[in-house]
């Protein structure tokens, strides 16, 4: 959390927060209680009475008080965070997991009229909440924002961008960079920054402190839901009538209001959701199928089988290059072979994750056209510890001690070396656990420990590890490019001991920023061939090593009250919140009256 999210409250903060809790006490109160007392299964139950049955509940998101709602900020709460649901802030466009394209928001389309220009005409009548018109000038407000305060998320995307403008009104023309070109990381920038109102936050910039530390607690967007009350056991959104996207979506999304509870833990959420106290959530809930299978619950996920959720990120074991030992890309190559990638899919994953392969390129969904098996076959690793004995043995002339670690010719002792990830991230430590036996028993030494998230977030990003299991470049509109900068590119990486924002393990070869370069300027046609050249790269050196094919968000669904959820049977709208996935928003129905 920020400093400033861990300010003390000024008194008019704390009477608004006593209000707020005795408001909500009410009818959002009464319904969580209620809705969390019922069941879920059988085939017999019509859904919550009354106001309660009117209501989303939803959970996964947010896991403790709500210090701010500013979408600038760290730490910022639901649901006005980066990537979350577009409820209250929108973006242009929306990424969707399923295809791999942008589908309309604020914008009707992104349209391209020559390879250095993007044009997004708004949508007819786009307004704010407090009745004002959205226009362009609201967007490159919303962009030269993060020119002006370059602590900003989303400043990067002035790097990729010459300018940003309004041709008129209802039309946003964007000019792309010539030195640095990069079209799909644009658009990626396009699809993810929420566009803020320009009457509303000019104000603030003239009050002199940073943009990310505004409180914003009584939020005006563009979205279809307003911030109602919150408290440190939920917070509720109403839903805003006078959305001006009512006519494009075909009316209002149904739910009149959302609610998201606020548990303790995962176990909490599991056990409301299982109750039917949640509908929709987005959290690690082990071996979820038994909900359905062996208590025959109306829960599901996107898929019925394994494995149940769309792929969307590749979590990575990433090696510190500049350690001794781990510096030898065939020592790493050796600890890569030793992996049991099948038990991390079905022990840590709970069967969430096909077991991963050797390559920087999802293997489904809108990465599976970059894919090439022939090359992870070639160049590749699978769990093989005889070939992690080849290695160190036969090519590196390593011998086993009396304790069964290799030691190198030149002394170097494979080990101990520790591998951490964040404390509480279950799937994750279990992970690790896993590589921690594999090596072991290859001959190779891994300590596991697990320190608060926020203490690894700060090792990570300084170099200051051995091995650490951590998040590069999830699926979206700048993948596979920002994947493959996330693991192989040097540049604008800090030197050891300072904040690193990609290439943790301080990885370098010289082929990779020309590749980088040409496939960020490539077409489709010609961008498969040089992905394969850096997927080479990334295999021949294991700087990283997947371990799992994460989830970009779990979707899962309790249908006791709200039914015609998305899914690989019903795929009208991608299992998402994020980006495309709100949706599903106006298509689901109360069960009492499907």
């Amino acid at each position: 959390m920020s400093e400033f999210g861990m300010a003390r409250r000024s008194r008019r903060q704390f009477l608004r927060g006593a209000v707020l809790a005795s408001a909500a006490a009410g009818i959002g109160g009464s319904a969580l209680a209620a809705c969390g007392q019922g069941g879920a299964g059988g085939g017999d139950s019509t859904g919550r009475a009354g106001e309660e049955g009117e209501i989303l509940f939803i959970a996964g998101f947010q896991w403790g008080p709500q210090s701010h709602f500013n979408p600038l900020g760290q730490a910022t709460a639901w649901p006005c965070g980066q990537n979350n649901m577009q409820l209250i802030y929108e973006t242009l466009v929306r990424f969707n997991l399923l295809t791999g394209s942008l589908e309309p928001g604020l914008g009707t389309e992104l349209q391209e009229p020559d390879e250095n220009t993007f044009v997004v005409p708004l949508q007819e009548g786009t307004t704010w909440q407090d009745g004002k018109p959205l226009t362009a000038d609201d967007v490159v407000y919303t962009f030269e924002l993060a020119k002006q305060h370059t602590e900003l998320s989303y400043a990067s995307f002035w790097d990729y961008v010459d300018a940003v403008e309004a041709s008129d009104p209802a039309t946003v023309t964007v000019r792309l960079s010539q030195k640095t070109y990069n079209p799909a990381l644009v658009k990626n920038n396009l699809a993810t920054t929420y566009i803020l109102p320009k009457h509303v936050w000019e104000p603030l910039e003239k009050q002199g402190k940073p943009m990310g530390e505004h409180e914003n607690l009584e939020p005006v967007g563009s979205g279809p839901y307003k911030l109602g009350a919150y408290n440190q056991q939920q917070t509720s959104l109403d839903r805003f009538d006078d959305y001006w996207g009512k006519t494009v979506n075909g009316g209002l999304p149904k739910p009149k209001r959302i609610i998201h509870p606020i548990f303790k833990g995962n176990q909490d959420g599991d056990i409301s959701f299982e109750r039917g106290g949640v509908d929709v959530m987005q959290q690690f809930t082990p071996r979820i199928w038994k909900m359905w299978e062996d208590k025959d619950l109306a829960v599901s996920t996107w898929f019925k089988k394994e494995p149940y959720h769309v792929p969307g990120g590749i979590p990575m074991l990433v090696i510190n290059t500049t350690k001794k030992g781990l510096n030898d890309p065939q020592v790493r190559r050796a600890l890569a072979f030793a992996i049991n990638y099948a038990d991390i899919a079905d022990k840590a994953m709970s069967r969430y994750s096909q077991p991963a392969n050797s390559s920087v390129i999802l293997p489904v969904g809108a990465e599976e056209k970059f894919f090439n098996q022939e090359n992870v076959d070639a160049n590749g690793w699978t769990y093989d510890p005889e070939q992690t004995r080849k290695i160190l043995e036969d090519d590196l002339g390593a011998k086993k001690g009396s304790d069964g670690i290799y030691v190198l010719p030149d002394g170097t002792r494979l080990g101990p070396w520790t591998a951490q990830c964040p404390t509480g991230w279950s799937d994750w430590q279990q992970a690790l656990r896993i590589v921690a036996a594999n090596a072991k028993e290859a001959g190779i030494e891994i300590r596991t420990k697990f320190p608060q998230a926020p203490a690894v977030t700060t090792a990570v990003q300084a170099g200051d590890f051995d091995v650490a299991l951590w998040g590069v470049a999830a699926t979206s509109a700048g993948t596979p490019w920002q994947r493959f900068r996330d693991v192989l590119d040097d540049r604008g990486v800090a030197k050891l001991g300072q904040p690193a924002f990609w290439n943790y393990g301080r990885f370098s070869d010289p082929a990779v920023a020309k590749l980088l370069d040409q496939a960020a300027a490539a077409d489709e046609a010609e961008v498969g061939d040089i992905y394969t050249e850096l997927d080479t790269i990334f295999m021949q050196n294991a700087p990283m090593v997947p371990l799992m094919y994460r989830p970009l968000e779990f979707f899962e669904f309790n249908e006791v009250n709200w039914t015609n959820f998305p899914s690989e049977d019903n795929d009208y709208a991608p299992p998402m919140f994020q980006g495309a996935g709100v949706s599903w928003l106006y298509k689901i129905k109360r069960l009492s009256e499907a």
